[in-house]
């Protein structure tokens, strides 16, 4: 029993956190395991791989717009 409460307090690292914030990102996630790993998650990990994550998200959408506009002939 005692085995499982300290997994069960066992913080999560912050790429671990990073992985579960990429996955957020898509909709993807592990049902219960997810659950339980949301109360493991450091929360300032969980703010700086938001951030991060939404840095890369709008920067490979902003590479994406440049690269169709300059194939548009105007």
């Amino acid at each position: 029993m005692q085995d499982k409460n300290k997994a069960a307090n066992k913080k999560i690292s912050f790429f671990g956190t990073m992985k579960a914030v990429f996955w957020s990102f898509i909709g993807l996630g592990k049902g219960k395991q997810s659950v339980n790993d949301g109360e493991n998650f450091n929360p300032v990990h969980v703010v700086i791989a938001g951030v991060l994550g939404a840095l890369i998200l709008i920067t490979v959408l902003i590479i994406i717009v440049k690269i169709v506009l300059s194939k548009v002939i105007i």
